[in-house]
Protein backbone atom coordinates (compact mmCIF):
# COMPACT_ATOMS: atom_id res chain seq x y z
CA UNK A 1 0.00 0.00 0.00
CA UNK A 2 2.53 2.76 0.94
CA UNK A 3 4.64 1.59 -2.33
CA UNK A 4 1.42 2.85 -4.21
CA UNK A 5 1.19 5.70 -2.55
CA UNK A 6 4.44 6.64 -3.24
CA UNK A 7 3.87 5.95 -6.79
CA UNK A 8 0.84 7.75 -6.72
CA UNK A 9 2.90 10.82 -5.64
CA UNK A 10 5.61 10.74 -7.91
CA UNK A 11 2.94 10.87 -11.10
CA UNK A 12 0.92 13.56 -9.03
CA UNK A 13 4.05 15.57 -9.02
CA UNK A 14 5.03 14.75 -12.47
CA UNK A 15 1.92 15.50 -14.21
CA UNK A 16 1.92 19.07 -12.02
CA UNK A 17 5.26 19.62 -13.27
CA UNK A 18 4.35 19.58 -16.59
CA UNK A 19 1.04 21.35 -16.33
CA UNK A 20 3.00 24.07 -14.80
CA UNK A 21 5.04 24.55 -17.49
CA UNK A 22 8.13 22.91 -15.53
CA UNK A 23 9.03 20.34 -18.17
CA UNK A 24 11.80 22.19 -19.20
CA UNK A 25 10.42 25.17 -21.41
CA UNK A 26 12.93 27.56 -21.69
CA UNK A 27 11.95 31.34 -21.32
CA UNK A 28 12.38 33.46 -25.24
CA UNK A 29 15.79 35.30 -25.25
CA UNK A 30 15.29 39.32 -25.54
CA UNK A 31 15.07 39.45 -29.34
CA UNK A 32 12.73 36.51 -29.21
CA UNK A 33 10.80 38.20 -26.68
CA UNK A 34 10.38 41.47 -28.44
CA UNK A 35 9.08 39.61 -31.47
CA UNK A 36 6.23 38.22 -29.84
CA UNK A 37 4.89 40.99 -27.90
CA UNK A 38 2.46 42.93 -30.40
CA UNK A 39 3.41 46.08 -28.37
CA UNK A 40 7.32 45.74 -29.07
CA UNK A 41 6.97 45.10 -32.80
CA UNK A 42 8.80 48.39 -34.11
CA UNK A 43 11.31 47.68 -31.32
CA UNK A 44 11.91 44.13 -32.95
CA UNK A 45 11.93 45.28 -36.01
CA UNK A 46 14.32 48.04 -35.59
CA UNK A 47 16.61 45.41 -33.66
CA UNK A 48 17.18 43.35 -36.67
CA UNK A 49 17.61 46.76 -38.91
CA UNK A 50 20.64 47.75 -36.82
CA UNK A 51 21.80 43.60 -36.79
CA UNK A 52 21.78 43.56 -33.06
CA UNK A 53 19.74 41.08 -32.95
CA UNK A 54 22.70 38.33 -32.76
CA UNK A 55 23.68 40.09 -29.53
CA UNK A 56 20.06 40.42 -27.60
CA UNK A 57 19.70 36.61 -28.65
CA UNK A 58 22.78 35.93 -27.35
CA UNK A 59 23.74 34.33 -23.64
CA UNK A 60 23.78 38.07 -21.33
CA UNK A 61 22.69 38.94 -19.10
CA UNK A 62 21.03 42.16 -20.25
CA UNK A 63 18.82 44.70 -18.95
CA UNK A 64 16.16 46.35 -21.52
CA UNK A 65 14.27 49.31 -21.42
CA UNK A 66 12.11 48.94 -24.18
CA UNK A 67 9.63 51.30 -25.84
CA UNK A 68 6.67 50.11 -26.95
CA UNK A 69 5.40 51.03 -30.64
CA UNK A 70 3.40 54.62 -29.26
CA UNK A 71 6.84 55.40 -28.20
CA UNK A 72 8.30 54.83 -31.62
CA UNK A 73 5.59 56.33 -33.44
CA UNK A 74 5.84 59.43 -30.72
CA UNK A 75 9.45 59.50 -31.63
CA UNK A 76 9.19 59.41 -35.63
CA UNK A 77 6.76 62.79 -35.63
CA UNK A 78 8.58 64.24 -33.15
CA UNK A 79 11.23 64.26 -35.74
CA UNK A 80 9.72 64.36 -38.58
CA UNK A 81 11.28 60.90 -39.77
CA UNK A 82 9.79 58.20 -41.06
CA UNK A 83 10.37 54.48 -39.49
CA UNK A 84 11.98 53.50 -42.43
CA UNK A 85 14.73 56.82 -42.67
CA UNK A 86 15.29 55.72 -38.87
CA UNK A 87 16.22 52.42 -39.93
CA UNK A 88 18.28 53.13 -42.69
CA UNK A 89 20.41 54.94 -40.93
CA UNK A 90 22.31 52.41 -38.69
CA UNK A 91 24.37 54.35 -36.69
CA UNK A 92 21.95 56.50 -35.21
CA UNK A 93 19.59 53.45 -34.94
CA UNK A 94 22.01 51.80 -32.95
CA UNK A 95 23.24 54.55 -30.76
CA UNK A 96 19.35 54.91 -29.87
CA UNK A 97 18.97 51.54 -29.31
CA UNK A 98 22.16 50.57 -26.90
CA UNK A 99 21.09 53.76 -24.89
CA UNK A 100 18.14 51.70 -24.04
CA UNK A 101 20.54 48.61 -22.95
CA UNK A 102 22.45 47.70 -19.61
CA UNK A 103 24.97 45.44 -19.15
CA UNK A 104 23.53 42.27 -15.93
CA UNK A 105 19.95 41.93 -15.22
CA UNK A 106 18.37 44.70 -13.05
CA UNK A 107 15.08 43.80 -11.71
CA UNK A 108 12.68 46.47 -10.96
CA UNK A 109 13.54 46.14 -6.62
CA UNK A 110 17.29 46.88 -7.84
CA UNK A 111 17.12 49.72 -9.97
CA UNK A 112 19.23 52.06 -8.45
CA UNK A 113 16.81 55.19 -7.73
CA UNK A 114 18.82 58.46 -8.37
CA UNK A 115 21.76 57.69 -9.48
CA UNK A 116 23.19 56.97 -13.32
CA UNK A 117 22.45 54.26 -14.85
CA UNK A 118 25.33 52.88 -17.76
CA UNK A 119 24.29 51.63 -20.52
CA UNK A 120 26.29 49.44 -22.88
CA UNK A 121 26.50 52.64 -25.58
CA UNK A 122 28.23 54.07 -22.89
CA UNK A 123 26.11 57.03 -21.45
CA UNK A 124 24.30 57.23 -18.58
CA UNK A 125 20.40 58.16 -17.45
CA UNK A 126 18.73 57.99 -14.12
CA UNK A 127 15.24 56.81 -12.89
CA UNK A 128 13.78 58.74 -9.39
CA UNK A 129 11.41 57.45 -7.17
CA UNK A 130 7.99 57.91 -9.48
CA UNK A 131 9.86 55.27 -12.05
CA UNK A 132 10.04 57.96 -14.54
CA UNK A 133 13.44 57.71 -16.98
CA UNK A 134 15.41 60.44 -17.41
CA UNK A 135 17.68 60.69 -20.71
CA UNK A 136 20.48 62.64 -21.92
CA UNK A 137 18.67 64.76 -24.04
CA UNK A 138 16.01 66.31 -21.20
CA UNK A 139 13.55 64.03 -22.18
CA UNK A 140 11.43 61.05 -19.46
CA UNK A 141 9.86 57.86 -19.98
CA UNK A 142 8.00 56.05 -17.63
CA UNK A 143 8.66 52.78 -16.83
CA UNK A 144 4.99 51.11 -17.94
CA UNK A 145 5.61 47.22 -17.02
CA UNK A 146 9.03 45.88 -14.95
CA UNK A 147 10.59 42.46 -14.46
CA UNK A 148 9.58 40.52 -17.87
CA UNK A 149 12.05 38.07 -17.44
CA UNK A 150 13.74 36.58 -20.42
CA UNK A 151 16.17 33.99 -20.91
CA UNK A 152 19.11 35.98 -21.17
CA UNK A 153 17.76 38.68 -19.05
CA UNK A 154 14.68 40.96 -18.26
CA UNK A 155 12.92 43.86 -20.14
CA UNK A 156 11.38 46.85 -18.50
CA UNK A 157 8.57 48.38 -20.58
CA UNK A 158 8.79 51.80 -20.98
CA UNK A 159 6.29 54.85 -22.29
CA UNK A 160 8.81 56.94 -24.50
CA UNK A 161 12.42 56.49 -27.13
CA UNK A 162 15.30 57.40 -24.32
CA UNK A 163 17.48 59.85 -26.51
CA UNK A 164 21.80 59.70 -25.62
CA UNK A 165 23.53 62.75 -26.53
CA UNK A 166 22.67 63.18 -30.60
Amino acid sequence: MLRWFKAMLVAGVVALTAACGGGGEERPDIARLAQQDTQLSVLAEAVAAAGLAPTLAGPGPYTVFAPTNAAFADLLQRFGMTKEALFADRALLTKVLTYHVVSGRVLRQQIPVGQPITTLQGETFTIDANLTLNDQCGCTARLVATDVLAGNGVVHVIDHVLLPKL
